[in-house]
């Protein structure tokens, strides 16, 4: 096989902030998607955060990914920058994961593959879930930005006319797979309106 003939591979990060509905979804998107294989990193914290805030445990989602590495696995392929990704997406990222990468410390797994992919110039989006936001969080934010990251907070849109929680849901899963330029039809996009 090729390497233009391999899968396209896109890591998945899901820390242990609250929100992990978000990662979910996008794993669950990834699987209707020809050609994706997705790369699966559950933090340690995440686990707990699936319990509590889903109808899930870990495994239920460990098994939504092609490929799960445990979260202290150093030797694992997504710690090298050898190994060809189309990036990273961490959903959702907790300030701790952040303040991890903007400073390019690797207590785990996640950070150190965030780290990869600053390193090789590759898309790296993080999806922080918290509020208010100190500036402590806000300078975070700055750094990864200026290190090559993009900040994709989960703001819900109203224009798509939303009817359920799911819907807000899918429009930020949209929102992260257009960074990567992955099609989608997870919700509908903005036109003007006739008249206007």
């Amino acid at each position: 096989m090729t390497p233009d003939q391999l899968p396209q591979r896109l890591v998945v990060g899901i820390s242990g902030s609250s929100a992990p509905q978000y990662g979910i979804a996008l794993l669950e998107a990834l699987r209707e998607l020809p050609g994706i294989e997705s790369h699966l990193i559950l933090s340690q914290s995440a686990h707990r955060t699936i319990e509590l805030e889903t109808n899930l445990v870990a495994a239920e989602v460990e098994a939504l990914a092609d490929v799960v590495y445990a979260p202290d696995d150093f030797a694992a392929s997504v710690s090298s920058g050898s190994f060809i990704t189309a990036g990273m997406a961490i959903v959702p990222c907790s300030m701790g994961t952040l303040g991890a990468i903007a400073q390019g410390l690797t207590p785990s797994l996640l950070a150190r593959a965030a780290g990869v992919m600053l390193k090789e110039r590759r898309r790296l989006v993080l999806v922080p879930r918290e509020t208010p936001l100190s500036l402590i969080h806000l300078r975070n934010m700055v750094a990864v930005t200026e290190a090559g990251a993009t900040v994709l907070p989960p703001v819900p849109a109203f224009y798509t006319a939303p009817r359920s929680v799911e819907d807000l849901v899918a429009h930020t899963v949209g929102k992260i797979l257009d960074q990567f330029a992955i099609s989608h039809d997870l919700f509908q996009r903005w036109t003007t309106p006739r008249g206007e």
